[in-house]
Formats: C-alpha cells, sequence, structure tokens
C-alpha cells in the first residue's frame, strides 16, 4: 500500500468548499498538508475550511473577475508562507443547446473554468519555479475530451484546460513544477443528487463499472499526483470515469 505524505506541503483547491474540491481538500490535509480553500462565498468558505480541520484557511474568490486569481494566490503564499500544490478545481455551468447559448453564459463559463485557472497557474507558478518544487493539478472533466450536447461553452473550457495543462508541462518541466489533468465522468456530488432514479440508473447504464463515481476516487489521485511517488509525471490526463469513454 503506497503511503501518502505530504507533510511540510503547502497547497490552494479552487472550488474547494463542497464536492469534489472539499474532498480534495480533505485528502491532501490527511496527508499532512497545510490548506488553503477558496469559494465564492466567504462565509461557505470558512466553514469548509473548519469542516476540513487541520487549521485549513477558507477564502472568498471569484476566479472569473479579472485580478482576484492574483489577489487570491497571494493571500494563500500569506496565510501558508508559499505555495508547492495548486488544484484548480472552480467551475461552473451555464448549460444550452448552440443556437440558444447566449455570449454572456459562453463568457461566464470561459472566464471561471479556463482563464481562471491560467491566471492561478500564472500567479502560483512564479513562487514554484524560484523554489524548484510544484505541483499544478487541473480538474477537467470527460466532455472536454468527447463533447456533449448542450455544453459547448463548458466542453470548450475543459478541452482547454487539457491544452493548458499540457503547455504549462512542457514550459515548467525543467523547474520541477509538474502539471497534470484529471478528467472526471460522473461523479456523486450535489449535481448528481438532484437527478431523478430514472435518470441515475441511466447514468449507471452508460458506466462499465456500474456505478457512480464519488469525490474520494477523485481525492486520491490528486494526493497521488501532489506527492512524491508522482515525480516522474507530467503532462498528462488522467480520466476517472469508470470506464465509460475507454
Amino acid at each position: 500500500m503506497i503511503s501518502i505524505d505530504l507533510s511540510g506541503r503547502t497547497a490552494l483547491i479552487t472550488g474547494g468548499t463542497r464536492g469534489i474540491g472539499l474532498a480534495i481538500a480533505t485528502s491532501l490535509v490527511r496527508a499532512g498538508a497545510a490548506v488553503a480553500i477558496a469559494g465564492r462565498d466567504a462565509d461557505r468558505a470558512a466553514q469548509a475550511a473548519a469542516t476540513i480541520g487541520g487549521g485549513a484557511h477558507g477564502f472568498a474568490a471569484d476566479l472569473g473577475q479579472p485580478g482576484d486569481a492574483q489577489r487570491l494566490v497571494d493571500r494563500a503564499e500569506h496565510a501558508l508562507g508559499s505555495l508547492d500544490i495548486l488544484v484548480n478545481n472552480a467551475g461552473l455551468t451555464r448549460d444550452n443547446v448552440l443556437v440558444r447559448l447566449k455570449d454572456e453564459d459562453w463568457d461566464a463559463v470561459i472566464d471561471t473554468n479556463l482563464r481562471g485557472a491560467f491566471a492561478a497557474t500564472r500567479a502560483a507558478a512564479r513562487g514554484m519555479m524560484k523554489r524548484r518544487w510544484g505541483r499544478i493539478i487541473n480538474i477537467t472533466s470527460v466532455v472536454g475530451i468527447t463533447g456533449n450536447k448542450g455544453q459547448a461553452n463548458y466542453a470548450a473550457s475543459k478541452a482547454g484546460l487539457i491544452g493548458l495543462t499540457k503547455s504549462v508541462a512542457k514550459e515548467l518541466a525543467s523547474r520541477n513544477v509538474l502539471a497534470n489533468a484529471i478528467a472526471p465522468g460522473f461523479i456523486d456530488t450535489d449535481m448528481t443528487k438532484a437527478l431523478t432514479p430514472d435518470a441515475r440508473e441511466q447514468l449507471s447504464a452508460q458506466i462499465p463499472l456500474g456505478r457512480l463515481g464519488t469525490p474520494a476516487d477523485i481525492a486520491g489521485l490528486v494526493a497521488f499526483l501532489a506527492s512524491e511517488h508522482a515525480s516522474y509525471i507530467t503532462g498528462h490526463v488522467f480520466v476517472v470515469d469508470g470506464g465509460m469513454v475507454m
């Protein structure tokens, strides 16, 4: 059994107040990392940080707004002393079929899911490069690989995140800063809990393993990629989908 030890490491998880992000933050704290999480609502971020424990910090940030990513990284570095691990998990959806998709809904999704991740990565990379150690882990989606009806904006943002990951991996490898992406399939979160039993059954029928994934399925892989066990892995996209798109 692999033991994940992140003692002495620091991490920032965007979109860390619930679901996959909260599970990631909890996993990293259990592995010994000092953690900061970010979400749009300050009270929710504070409550989530208290739930995680381990002295976690909670910050409010809207990564769709210019300048918020840089301010967030600055606050995290100040609170933690440095920033070794960045998990870009913040994201939103504004679904509609292409001909009805509004410009503002396209912009909102691209701004948060892709531009926000770019801005946070750029801000965090400077310190990582100086210290010659860093892990950047981007949470994309299987729809960034396959596309999806009614999600042109979301799929484009997640496909762009894959391209960003590979480019960052090539640029920063010489400084021992690694960048990888995780593409979840259907994960049992607040969004999927709202589905009817019939809809959940239909989703499960598309998955060879016959079930939806859990946030822990993603969190465990993040902890591994953040650790020294993954020190020779960069530029990859790990699909965690129960075999759905193989």
